[in-house]
C-alpha cells in the first residue's frame, strides 16, 4: 500500500483484528457481486470503500426511476444506464483504486462458473431462485464461499454457505428446488427502502470477514429480520444428508 492508501484505510488498520495484514489481504482480493440493485448497492459501496482490490458486478438490467427509492448506488443521472455500469461509475467516484469489471448481460450457470473461479468470495444479491440455485451449485463445485441475502416487504434474511468446509449446508438444503416459480419481486410486491440497506450492509460485512478470515461467519446460521418490529432472529442450519445438491 502507498501512503495515500495507508491514510485512507487507517481506521481499518487500527483495528487489532484487521491491522496492516488484513487490509493488505483485502486489497489483493476479488469479489463477485451478482445483482446491482437494492442489496448489491450497499454491498458494492462498502466493499469498494473498504479497499477491496477488484470487483466483478453482474447485472443485465437498466436503472429505472422506481429503483432510486432504495438502490442507493444509482442516481437520477443513471436512469436508463445499465446497473453494473452505473455502479462502476459511482465506485470510481468513491475509490478509483478499485478495479471494477462489469457483466452487462444475463449470465448462465457456465458463465457464472468462469467468473467464480477468479474470485475469493461470491455475494448473491439477485432476486430470483434460478440465479440463487445456479450460484449455489457453482460455489459448491468450486469450494467458494457464498454470501446469500434476500429482502422483500419488511422482511429480510442473510446467511453464509462456506463450501471450503465440508459440513457447510447449501442453499438447496434451506430452500429445496421443487420446480415451482415462487419468486417474490420488489416490482410487484414492494420493499421497505432501508431493509435492503440493512441486509446488504450485513452481506458486505460477512464478505469482508471471510476475505480477511476474522471473526465468526454466518455459516450454519440464518438471520431473519422483521424491520417492522425491528427484531432479528437466528436459526441454526444443518447440512441435509438427503440434499439433491450437496448430500
Amino acid at each position: 500500500m502507498n501512503d495515500n492508501q495507508l491514510l485512507r484505510y487507517s481506521r481499518h488498520i487500527l483495528l487489532q483484528q484487521i491491522g496492516y495484514e488484513g487490509q493488505e489481504k483485502l486489497n489483493q482480493s476479488h469479489a463477485l457481486i451478482v445483482g446491482a440493485g437494492g442489496l448489491g448497492s450497499p454491498v458494492a459501496l462498502y466493499l469498494a470503500a473498504s479497499g477491496i482490490g477488484q470487483l466483478t458486478i453482474c447485472d443485465f438490467d437498466n436503472v429505472d426511476l422506481t429503483n432510486l427509492q432504495r438502490q442507493i448506488i444509482h442516481t437520477k443521472q443513471s436512469v436508463g444506464i445499465n446497473k453494473a455500469v452505473s455502479a462502476q461509475q459511482t465506485i470510481y467516484e468513491i475509490n478509483p483504486d478499485v478495479v471494477v469489471q462489469t457483466i452487462q448481460k444475463k449470465s448462465n450457470e457456465a458463465e457464472f462458473r468462469i467468473l467464480a473461479k477468479q474470485v475469493d468470495v461470491v455475494i448473491d444479491c439477485s432476486d430470483n431462485f434460478a440465479t440463487r440455485y445456479a450460484l449455489n451449485r457453482v460455489c459448491l463445485q468450486l469450494k467458494k464461499p457464498l454470501v446469500s441475502g434476500a429482502a422483500i416487504g419488511f422482511e429480510g434474511q442473510i446467511t453464509v454457505f462456506d463450501f471450503r468446509h465440508e459440513n457447510s449446508p447449501c442453499y438447496h438444503c434451506l430452500f429445496p428446488d421443487n420446480g415451482e416459480d415462487t419468486d417474490l419481486r420488489c416490482a410487484t410486491n414492494g420493499v421497505f427502502a432501508p431493509l435492503v440497506g440493512m441486509i446488504g450492509t450485513s452481506q458486505a460485512a460477512e464478505a469482508l470477514k471471510l476475505i480477511m478470515n476474522i471473526g465468526e461467519s454466518l455459516q450454519g446460521r440464518l438471520l431473519l429480520l422483521d424491520a417492522l418490529a425491528m427484531e432479528w432472529r437466528s436459526i441454526k442450519l444443518a447440512r441435509d444428508p438427503k440434499c439433491a445438491v450437496c448430500g
